[in-house]
Formats: C-alpha cells, structure tokens, sequence
C-alpha cells in the first residue's frame, strides 16, 4: 500500500483586477434595481402613500413591543452639534470605505476563504432589493419633511388619499423632497406631545440641517438614490459582514471585542441621525444570517465541483466554517496568541494558498 498523496485542487484563480470589475459591475447593477422602487417611482400626485404607511406599521410594531424609542435618543444628542455632524459623516462614508477595506484585505489575507465572504457580500445585497421592492420604507427624517409635490390642504385631508384633492405645486416646492408631512396620520402626536421642537413625529433630518458628506436632497443625490430603501438597513448588513469576516484575522480577544463594537456604532449613527428604525436594523441581520448561508452554500458547492472534477475524495466531513472554528476556539478556551501584528503577516487558519491566490493542496485518499 502507498502512502499517502498530494493532489491539486484546482481553484479559480483569484485576480484583483477581476474582482475589482465583478464589484463595480455588481453595484451598478444593484443601484439601478434599487433605485427602480420607492422614491423615484411615487405617485404621480406626489404622495408616498405606500412608504409612509410602511413606516406607520414599523412604530406601530415597535410600540407594541416597546422599541420606539428613537425619537427621543435622537433627542438626547442633537444640542451637541459637533457630535451629530460626526455621526452624519460616519454614516455617508464607513459604509462604503471600511468595507472595501475589508474586502481587499480579505483577498489577500484569507485567500481561502475571499470567494465565501465576498458571495455572501452579493448575496446579502441581493437579498435586500427584495425588501426595496416589496416594502419601500420612509426613514423617520423624512416623516415630517415636505411631500414631493406640495398639495393644497383640502376640507377633508382623506381626499388626497383618495384622488379627490388636485395637486397643486405651492412656491418653493421642490422635486427633491421625499417627505410624507402632506399624508394624514394618526400616529403624529399633535400638540399636546412635541419631540424636537415639533407637534409632528419630531424627527430631525439632521444631514440637512449640520450637514454632511453629501446632501440627501440634492438633485445629484436624488436623481441616484432611492429614500425608501431602508428595510432592511445595509448599513448594519454590511457593518455585520466586515466585523465577522475580520474576525479570525484577530488573535487576542480584546481586538475581537473591539472589532465587534464597529456593527454596534454603526447602529447607533442610524438611529441618531435618524436614517433607520430599530426594525431596520433588525432586517439588516437577518439578511447578513441568510446572506451567509447562501454564500457558505455557493462556496461548498463549488468547491465539491473542484473536487469532482479532479477526481479528489474528501478524506472528512463537510468542515466548519473558518468564522465557526474561530468562536468556538475562544469559547472553548483556546489560546490567546501573541499580536494582531503577527496574525495580519499570518492570518489564515489553514494552510494558505500559494503567493498568486492558485493552487492549493488537498490530501487524496491512499492508493492501495
């Protein structure tokens, strides 16, 4: 009997430039469908009936279960400007840099496992124009915002809802606007409950007041995105994505404590500048939960084709996940190992693949 042997299993080849273009590709493509529901497809009278009455179900839930409290954390914070203009700059820019940070580091320090957390990316992303499509959400700074189109108040504020009142532009009304103040709602508080200064739902737009990387009512911005894609919040998706996938990059327990306060902060910037419900957030998880199964799912795949194909014979079981492995190492008491230095020269958890992300080398059964 022989021993034991070698044999290549051939992976794709991971090339930055093409994954640079499958990225840019993705997210155009992703923008254009996302921006086909919610905002740029209202009412030809300007009333955002269906995203405000979204929202009305969202507190309403809420409420029921004693999680409306945005409003007044809000609160809490907006006298501190130069704190609320931080946050207003978190949220328009570690969104998009702190995650290609993670997805370029992830190709080169965990080569092995780059295809399985850059599916489960897409996948995730994916998952969340469903939501864009089918439940088009106003966000809470745009509750008492001016409708897109200004409606002259009729006797009967039910007759906008009902097609009966004629639209009619009031001066200064702008195409821009994406509010729902011209709505009828039962859930505005009125004037014996004010929140922020107002006897409406009291949340404050705060990029339009202190300003921010960008402004979410100018037509560049507008003619780009759509204000009710809230449900579910990608900024917690994603946020969630970069904390788990760096995880076993990081060695000592106070960095992966650390690491996971990023979803954390990031939940809290949505909240205080009033860009999401708690809901919203909630969603965002539960499309990172079956984003990840999908992408897990892929990667197995695939990799069992490879093995298929190249007529290799897995010698155990389908494996844990390297995320998996990583928790149940702490848990269980593993080592606490030397810096985060040495594991970002040294990170992978197997034996990585060769320098240009190729071959990598599985044990095929023994030759008898």
């Amino acid at each position: 009997m022989e021993g034991s042997t070698t044999v290549p299993a051939r992976q794709h080849r991971l090339h930055w430039w093409k994954e640079a273009l499958i990225v840019a590709a993705f997210y155009v493509v992703y923008s254009w469908i996302r921006n086909q529901f919610g905002s740029n497809t209202i009412a030809a009278d300007g009333v955002p009936e269906a995203a405000f009455h979204n929202a009305e179900l969202v507190i309403r839930f809420e409420r029921a279960v004693g999680l409306y409290h945005e409003e007044s954390i809000q609160e809490l914070f907006l006298s501190h400007r130069w704190f609320i203009q931080f946050w207003n700059v978190y949220y328009g820019t570690a969104h998009f840099f702190v995650t290609l940070a993670v997805f370029i580091l992830l190709f080169f320090k965990r080569a092995d496992v780059f295809p399985q957390w850059r599916n489960t990316l897409a996948a995730m992303t994916a998952l969340a124009i469903v939501g864009f499509a089918f439940f088009p959400l106003m966000p809470p700074r745009l509750l008492d915002a001016p409708c897109p189109i200004a409606t002259a108040p009729p006797e009967d504020p039910n007759d906008i809802l009902e097609g009966n009142a004629s639209p009619v532009v009031h001066e200064g009304a702008r195409n821009t606007d994406y509010g729902g103040a011209c709505v009828p709602s039962d859930l505005r508080p009125g004037k014996d409950r004010t929140f922020n200064g107002s006897n409406g739902f009291g949340f404050v737009d705060t990029v339009k007041r202190d300003g921010g990387p960008w402004a979410f009512d100018s037509e560049e911005v507008a003619a780009i995105s759509n204000q009710y894609a809230a449900m579910p919040s990608m900024h917690i998706g994603w946020s969630t994505w970069c904390a788990i996938a760096v995880w076993p990059l990081l060695r000592r327990r106070r960095y992966k404590a650390l690491v996971l306060l990023y979803p954390a902060f990031t939940l809290f910037c949505i909240i205080v500048t009033a860009n999401h419900f708690w809901l919203d957030g909630i969603g965002g998880l539960i499309a990172f939960g079956l984003g990840s199964i999908i992408g897990w799912g892929i990667h197995r795949w695939n990799q069992n084709r490879l093995d298929r194909k190249h007529g290799i014979v897995p010698t155990d079981d389908m494996k844990l996940s390297s995320v998996a492995s990583e928790i149940f190492d702490d848990v269980s008491g593993h080592d606490d190992r030397d810096d985060m230095h040495d594991v970002m020269a040294d990170a992978t958890l197997d034996d990585p693949p060769d320098e240009d992300h190729g071959d990598v080398t599985r044990t095929a059964p023994e030759a008898t």
